[in-house]
């Protein structure tokens, strides 16, 4: 039996401091209903309520207390320096941490949340948090901030304080993946000389969230149970596709994993476009053999629709049985109607086949982009994880 495990690896966390033509030929494995895999599910919420936006303009410039006094209600982490293990218990402490063995110049890119918590202050209102890390988890720093400062000033100064203590160069793009701090954290990064983009892709901080709502938030002396988040993701209507990223055919499809491995592992040395995971860091084992559900797309201009997708953050795909159509998430707010098919017992049965095999890998899915599908070779291939939004 092949079998897969996802879960996230913690040991690496520190504490704290227009439609498509069906083809008639599938060069990859043909689809099958038969998936027979054992795996361990991320617990997650699934849905959230909508909310509100968060501007500047609604967030109070002046706060309440002094700095001082701030910092006196923050638990300061170099205070904790040397505790040993107590440090590990205490769930009011920040982090501030660096790997002394990676470079800092190879630091260019970081994943920021800037949200609300469970967690109200003396005052009786939710803290915030910024929390900050690299797709490798080398760079990790948290930080609480009252509701009344949240501003991009205050983001701004963040940023370039994480710099100084850890001292790490300033990011070159900085990912988050909630649309209503868009504002606040594009203007700190363009006054920074940062590019912010908005993506889903965040997926070790969404998963580092999920570890320390377990493991920090509910622990907190002032966690609220059964807060819901203030700042929900979005799930918005797919769009029409835009004609420049239509393909000419596609299918389901399924790879071994080893060779879902070597296509990720030739991202650089065959073709420029597409993206890989950090599987061990994501704590995914899978066997050699284990099957993977993805989506090929055919095109005669294949390269210039790869680039084209290279650019929108490709998050995930699925496989919409009620509308007969395939959805493509990208960014962090955007979905589109990637194909449609015709809808018969037929059709809508292997789609919900590649929705179940997608969800038995754990979210664990593709898209590969080539010229022909009868071709061996991908001009494009995103390894793709779809998770659930994280509690907070």
């Amino acid at each position: 039996m092949a079998t897969l495990r996802l879960s996230f690896n913690s040991t690496t966390i520190k504490h704290p401091i227009t439609n498509f033509n069906l083809p008639t030929k599938i060069p990859f494995s043909k689809f099958s209903k038969n998936i027979n895999l054992t795996h361990k599910r991320l617990r997650y919420p699934h849905h959230f309520p909508p909310c509100f936006s968060v501007s500047e303009s609604s967030v109070s410039p002046n706060p309440l207390k002094t700095e001082a006094e701030n910092e006196e209600n923050i638990s300061n982490d170099d205070d904790d320096e040397g505790e040993g293990g107590e440090e590990d218990d205490d769930p009011t402490a920040e982090l501030s941490y660096f790997d002394p063995e990676t470079d800092p110049q190879s630091i260019t890119e970081w994943e920021v949340d800037f949200c609300s918590r469970p967690i109200l202050d003396i005052r009786g209102k939710k803290i915030w948090e910024l929390v900050v890390c690299d797709n490798s988890l080398s760079l990790q720093y948290t930080k609480y901030f009252p509701n009344n400062v949240i501003n991009s000033i205050t983001l701004k100064n963040a940023i370039v304080s994480i710099c100084d203590e850890l001292g790490v160069p300033l990011p070159e793009k900085i990912r988050f993946f909630r649309s209503q701090m868009q504002t606040i954290i594009t203007r700190a990064c363009n006054e920074l000389g940062i590019k912010p983009i908005p993506s889903k892709r965040c997926l070790s901080l969404v998963l580092w969230l999920e570890e320390r709502y377990e493991t920090v938030y509910t622990r907190h002396p002032g966690f609220q149970k059964g807060s819901k988040p203030l700042l929900s993701l979005d799930n918005p209507f797919p769009m029409e596709l835009p004609e420049n990223l239509y393909g000419e055919k596609w299918a389901f499809v399924q790879l071994p994993f080893s060779a879902v491995r070597e296509e990720v592992s030739s991202l650089q040395t065959r073709f420029s476009f597409g993206a890989s995971l950090d599987l061990d860091l994501l704590g995914i084992e899978v066997g050699e053999k284990t099957l993977i559900p993805g989506l090929a797309v055919s095109s005669s201009r294949a390269k210039p629709l790869a680039a084209w997708m290279n650019g929108l953050e490709v998050c995930t795909i699925e496989a919409d049985t009620a509308r007969a159509c395939i959805t493509l998430s990208v960014g962090i707010s955007t979905r589109y109607i990637y194909a449609r098919y015709k809808q018969t017992p037929v059709t809508t049965s292997e789609a919900e086949a590649w929705e179940a095999s997608k969800k038995a890998c754990g979210g664990l899915h593709f898209l590969a982009i080539q010229d022909d599908l009868d071709s061996d070779d991908c001009v494009g291939f995103w390894l793709l994880l779809d998770l659930p939004p994280p509690p907070v």
